[in-house]
């Protein structure tokens, strides 16, 4: 099980956003390469980024500066997510060295396109993200509501040949309330395979929460504003997670 620490990209620049909500940014640091050596030192094996401005676009926009921190850091394995809506860019940030992207909106606007992905790219390469709000669908960024059910969504997931899922409560991203662990095990169950924990961590007891979850129930945490806030250090919570676990 791993921790993700984010690094959210809004104009090249490492930012937070309050659940989902362009006008409540928070700006972190100039250099998201910097931002990530940080997260290097501490002894990051994932990150997790998205980009922001692709995501409320739906074209890449930080693609450049996602590449940049993958040079950098060869060894470093990188999930991306945010305006990933064509084959071609897809296929652009797996070039410029990502491990795996992230597909949002096409999971419920073009499942043509995410079963051509994963015949092209690969069920390693390629992870849903489901993002919700009241029990539903978000998408464009989380900006639209749709009519589709978290968890009817989550149930079409390995029809569509998927097996990797970030499930993330945008009332709980950002706003540091803690994780609701029984959600977890309920989607998980659902979709039939792991999922990344994302949205609420707060203290390490969250962590030690998605560790107690189990590698059948969880594949890891996503954590931001915790980190930059300094609640706890990177460091720490991957220590805390290897002792849940």
């Amino acid at each position: 099980m791993y921790v993700f620490p984010a690094i959210d990209v809004l104009c090249g620049k490492a930012v937070r956003l309050l659940q989902g909500d362009y006008d409540r940014v928070t700006v972190y640091h100039d250099d998201i390469v910097a931002q990530a050596a940080v997260w290097v030192e501490q002894g990051a094996e994932w990150i997790h980024m998205v980009d922001l401005d692709g995501a409320r676009t739906g074209e890449p926009i930080n693609i450049d500066a996602i590449a940049a921190v993958a040079a950098t850091y060869p060894d470093l394995r990188i999930q991306v997510g945010g305006g990933i809506r064509t084959r071609e860019t897809a296929q652009r940030l797996l070039d410029a060295g990502v491990t795996r992207v992230i597909l949002g909106t096409a999971l419920v606007k073009d499942t043509a396109l995410v079963r051509e992905m994963v015949t092209t790219f690969g069920d390693e390469r390629l992870v849903a993200g489901v993002d919700a709000r009241d029990g539903m669908v978000a998408v464009e960024g989380w900006r639209e509501g749709s009519a589709v059910a978290a968890t009817e969504l989550v149930d079409t997931l390995r029809d569509l040949g998927l097996k990797h899922l970030v499930f993330t409560d945008i009332s709980r991203d950002g706003a540091q309330t803690g994780i609701d662990a029984a959600a977890y095990r309920s989607v998980a169950a659902t979709a039939g395979f792991p999922v990344i924990v994302s949205g609420g961590v707060t203290t390490l007891d969250d962590i030690a929460a998605a560790g107690t979850l189990g590698t059948r129930v969880a594949e890891g945490v996503i954590v931001g504003r915790a980190l930059y806030e300094k609640n706890f250090t990177l460091t720490e919570a991957i220590e805390t997670l290897a002792r849940a676990t």
